[in-house]
């Protein structure tokens, strides 16, 4: 399929991706970005392929040459509604406050956030081939990354600043050993594992119930 083809003509176009799903930790982020005409698309790349230091640097350049806005959605409406449709609702907060509204939004992955009055398409691996959805698989990225230095300061032994709250061997090892914290997600599986066999009695029907999915 030729995207350039179909999107041909459209002006205004968004790219919208979001970042901290699988994080066990936090508030999920978006990014939506409209890019400027000045702006060089040849540098953009989805984000998972920059260096922290490259990510920084095309944060500011997008920043400079786009319309851009972050919407995320709390830890407390990801418990509440599951991580799938709180991602949802940050790139809905996202798409709204751009300054300038988009003739067609384009997003990120197999799911779409359901808003009347906006042309919205799912692009599959879209950060690897919309520039607009690198764009903002960046902004996103690094918007959430600083959110996650900011808040490890008082939690430096689960080390986010690092892990950014996934679940990496020493966030899980720290969680064991310090316990959970006011940030993590505990309809979580690992955390609700946890959070079972720390704070409750480990009868067997307490064990069982600790095997039972959760919701991501």
């Amino acid at each position: 399929m030729n995207l350039k083809s179909i999107f041909k003509g459209i002006q205004n176009i968004a790219g919208v991706d979001e970042v901290g799903r699988g994080s066990l930790i936090g508030p999920v982020y978006a990014s939506a970005v409209i890019l400027k005409k000045n702006c060089d698309v040849k540098k953009l790349k989805d984000s998972k392929k920059l260096t922290k230091k490259e990510r920084e640097v095309l944060n500011k350049y997008i920043k400079k040459n786009s319309y851009w806005s972050i919407g995320s959605a709390s830890k407390e409406e990801i418990e509440k509604l599951n991580i799938l449709n709180a991602s949802l609702l940050a790139m809905k907060r996202a798409i709204k406050k751009l300054k300038k509204k988009p003739h067609l939004v384009l997003v990120d992955g197999n799911r779409i956030p359901v808003m009347k009055n906006y042309n919205l398409k799912y692009v599959i691996k879209g950060d690897r081939k919309i520039p607009q959805i690198s764009a903002a698989s960046i902004v996103a990225k690094v918007s959430r990354d600083s959110l996650m230095k900011k808040i490890s300061k008082n939690f430096s032994k689960y080390q986010w600043n690092k892990n950014c709250g996934y679940g990496t061997k020493v966030h899980i090892q720290a969680i064991r050993k310090f316990g959970i914290t006011k940030h993590h997600r505990r309809t979580f599986k690992p955390i609700h594992n946890i959070f079972c066999l720390l704070y409750t009695s480990p009868s067997p029907r307490d064990v069982e119930e600790c095997r039972m999915p959760c919701s991501a």
